[in-house]
């Protein structure tokens, strides 16, 4: 047992790391050789080395800021939300050091990874900074900034990481606009990788956590229902419907389950019943007794000792 939570562990650690990567050339490969600015605290700090004409490099804003972004992070996540959050700002700001000092990397005439349609550079940093910030929140840390804040909103309130996130964003990557060498079109750049990070950003962090909601019509609904809850260890509940053509009532199967579980279950139907009927229609948030908590502003510590006041 001891060592499978070491496996996981190690296992964390290193998707982390490689998160920080991507995140790092999303901005040092990306964004920066081509004077781009977006949201999040990233962004702030690309604004700021921008209007220092580069004296105030932004990996060390982005410390800085962080920095105090921690302190909040620790005090409403836990100290282990807080650990892999530091591991995180602190690996990411060596990789930008990294990949900044590496001129073939950055997407520039002659770099490894030039484009030459500059509307490509923010939808492809955008994916990228995605990817590494859903690696990031499905292990447990966080790369600091605006995704603190927004992983706090989406703890305690159900709004989704993206509404969150872009709310924060769409503010930030307005600020472009007060320097003047900077035009409307930057703007619009900073907005399309907000777009397309936004839109993966759900995809990548729910990941295991999507689900499918099931109904399922079959003469031997009680032979599904029964692998159900003692195969998969999974809650099933039985409707009492009427076929409105035949007149004859019917059991109906509502079924919640994960993405991961939905191929199976769709094989075990199929040899139970080949005559099944089944609707199958995904979820964006299932909450509950094995899937996600209810996010309402109310903390666990609360509600366990209003249920200890009332018993």
């Amino acid at each position: 047992m001891a060592e499978n939570k070491v496996v996981v562990k190690i296992r964390e650690y290193l998707l982390l790391t490689l998160a920080c990567f991507i995140f790092a050339l999303a901005w040092e490969g990306f964004m920066i050789p081509n004077g781009m600015s977006a949201g999040g605290m990233m962004g702030l700090s690309t604004v700021i080395q921008y209007a220092t004409s580069g004296l105030i490099p932004a990996q060390y804003t982005y410390v800085v800021i962080n920095a105090l972004l921690i302190l909040l992070a620790v005090l409403a996540m836990g100290i282990g939300f807080g650990f892999k959050t530091i591991y995180c700002i602190v690996l990411s700001t060596v990789a930008m050091q990294i990949i900044g000092s590496l001129p073939f990397l950055h997407c520039i005439p002659g770099g490894f990874f030039y484009v030459k349609d500059p509307l490509l550079i923010p939808l492809i940093a955008g994916s990228l900074e995605a990817i590494s910030i859903g690696l990031i929140i499905r292990n447990g840390g966080s790369t600091g900034g605006t995704d603190i804040i927004a992983l706090m909103i989406n703890k305690f309130w159900p709004v989704s990481l993206s509404s969150a996130f872009v709310i924060l964003d769409f503010i930030i990557v307005a600020l472009i606009l007060f320097l003047p060498d900077k035009a409307f079109t930057d703007m619009i750049y900073g907005i399309v990788e907000i777009v397309a990070f936004s839109i993966l950003v759900d995809v990548v962090v729910a990941g295991q956590k999507g689900s499918y909601q099931l109904l399922v019509f079959s003469e031997k609904y009680e032979s599904i229902a029964d692998h159900i809850i003692n195969e998969m260890g999974r809650g099933v509940t039985v409707l009492r419907a009427q076929g409105w053509y035949t007149k004859t009532d019917k059991d109906v199967l509502l079924i919640l389950i994960g993405r991961k579980e939905l191929p199976s279950l769709m094989k075990v139907i199929k040899l139970t019943d080949p005559r099944a009927f089944m609707s199958v229609c995904t979820t964006n948030s299932v909450y509950g007794e094995g899937f996600e908590e209810i996010k309402a502003g109310i903390s666990r510590k609360k509600l366990i000792k209003k249920n200890n006041d009332n018993s």
